[in-house]
Order: C-alpha cells, then structure tokens, then sequence
C-alpha cells in the first residue's frame, strides 16, 4: 500500500499550521523583540513603515510603528509558541481560545453597528451567525474588530471573506439618509431606540435562515431595548461592552462597516467629492459645501440631521 500524502492526512482531520499571526505590542515588548532577534542573529530587512524587520528560519517578522507586529511563514506557530509568548509577551494564547473562551466557538449570532457617530451615511447594523468552523478560519486570518482595522480596503477584503465563509449567515439593516431621519423623529428623536429597531431587524432575518440558541450583542445602552424590539421565542440575546473580542462580533462590526463604507461611496459619488467619516470641522464645511451647491433642502439626503453638526453648517451657510 502507498504511503499516505500530506493532503490526506490533512482530510482526515490534521489541524491545519498557522502561516501568519499579528499581535500588537507595547514600546517595552518591541525593544524586546528586536534585542533577541538581533542578537539570534536574524536578518534584518527594510519595510516601508516597520519599526523593524527581519528574516528568520521559516518565519518573517515585522513590527510596525503602530506596534502590530506580523509573524508570517511556516514556522509562526513554532515562533510564536516558543518565542514570542515565552520570551516577549508572557502570555499564553495561540491554541488555547477554545480552552479560554469555549463560547466563542458555540453556534451563535453576533450584533454590531457602523455609522452611529458620523454626520453622513446610514446608521448600518449587521448580524453575522457562525459557528466554531468559522470561528477557527477567522482566528487563523487574522480577523479583528473595525476598529482595529487600518485602511477600507482591509475592511471590506475582511468583509469578502466573512462572506465567502460556509455556513456564515450574513444580514445587515439600514435606511437611506431621508428615511432615516424620518425614522429617527417617528422613533421619539431617540437614537438608541432606532437603532435597536435596526438591530431586530438584522437578527430576525438571520434567524430565519439560520436558527442557532443565543447572540451576543456590543452593548449601547444599559436599557434592553433590543430584546424588546426582538421578541423571538428560544433567542437569547446577551449584551455587553467591548463584546468584540467575540469573532463573531468582530466579524458583524466588520460586515457593518464594508456595508457603510459602500454606502459612503455611492453617496460620495452622487454630491461629487469625498464625504469624511466623522463629525469635525471636515465634515461641517462639507455639510455647508452641499448646503450651498445643492440648496438646504438638499442636506437630508446626505446627513443625520439631528447632528449639532448641522444646525451649525446652517447658520454657516447663512440659511
């Protein structure tokens, strides 16, 4: 008989070697790192941005001035496990989430929003249900919350691929500009309680594709506006602040963010320049930009309008 392949033990269930691992380091881990991978006598090689960089048996490193540090190769997990949990951070993680955190990798549905503290473009919410299979690919590509990701293309490439994971149900829920801010007055000028409406919504249409037990929620507000608005017999939907390190979570913040970003864009397209995210100075004189080309009517289907931002772009634009 013929000795069996590396592909087929890898169908018969042998667990797959991370290639690449990121980690965010302090001032005092980096100097660490570099001392011992200087002194290991690593090659050091330039990358544009890096602190430092250097190549290693099976393994690259690079530690970049905002202190994400990337170990990629085959060799990472070696890396990783004897080097850089041992000898520089001190903490034991690679290969013990599910020892850690065993919810994460449990059906369930995780619930997060973009958009909520910006002058233009939709309040998005997202509803993202996975199970641990998708939670163990997501860990091993390096997926983290919204906020933590760098550029829009990284998000929205992150966005792909949450998508593009079997099994993943993916549902988000928002409005265009001028409905929104008819809701928003119709839900009492609350802004929490139209997002809650949001919220339902987005979980609703996952759970009608895919029912899993329970979803935990980035909480909002310490009010259970969303389990009101929900009302679905055999869901339990948990809240909590920082509820991102939850992959699943990370993953709706994610899908939240691709599909107002989207929405930033089509709208960019159609006033002629490229709206800012946030609600500065920036977006102020653009508020008073579109005020002024398109007339003051115009602005609702652009902006929030119960902004304070905007009661100042109008006294700016002298309406």
């Amino acid at each position: 008989m013929a000795p069996k392949k590396k592909s087929d033990k890898m169908q018969a269930g042998e667990p797959a070697r991370k290639t690449l691992h990121t980690k965010t380091l302090d001032d005092a881990q980096m100097k660490k790192l570099d001392a011992w991978l200087d002194k290991h006598l690593w090659a050091p090689f330039r990358v544009e941005y890096a602190r430092f960089a250097y190549k290693g048996p099976d393994v690259n490193v690079v530690a970049y001035n905002s202190g994400k540090t990337v170990i990629q190769g085959k060799g990472t997990e070696d890396f990783v496990r004897f080097v850089l949990e041992p000898e520089i951070t001190g903490a034991f993680e690679m290969g013990y989430e599910e020892v850690s955190n065993p919810e994460w990798f449990e059906a369930h549905a995780g619930i997060d929003e973009s958009g909520k503290g910006d002058l233009f473009g939709p309040l998005v919410s997202a509803c993202v249900v996975a199970d641990g299979e998708a939670v163990r690919a997501w860990l091993d590509a390096g997926l983290k919350e919204s906020k933590r990701v760098s550029s829009d293309n990284a998000a929205l490439a992150m966005a792909k691929k949450i998508k593009d994971t079997k099994g993943v149900v993916v549902k988000v829920s928002y409005a265009s500009m001028e409905k929104y801010n008819a809701l928003y007055i119709k839900f009492g000028r609350n802004l929490n309680k139209l997002l809650a409406w949001f919220h339902a919504a987005a979980i609703r249409s996952a759970l009608s594709e895919r029912s899993v037990p329970w979803g935990m929620l980035d909480q909002f507000t310490k009010q259970p506006l969303v389990q009101r608005q929900l009302n679905v017999r055999g869901f339990d939907l948990k809240m909590r602040t920082k509820a991102e390190s939850d992959p699943v979570v990370a993953a709706a913040s994610i899908i939240a963010r691709a599909t107002y970003i989207f929405a930033m864009r089509k709208l960019s397209k159609e006033c002629g320049f490229d709206l800012l995210k946030g609600a500065g100075v920036g977006a102020r004189a653009q508020a008073v930009q579109i005020i002024k080309k398109f007339g003051a009517d115009s602005l609702k289907r652009y902006a929030k309008l119960h902004f304070k931002t905007v009661a100042e772009a109008f006294s700016e634009a002298g309406e």
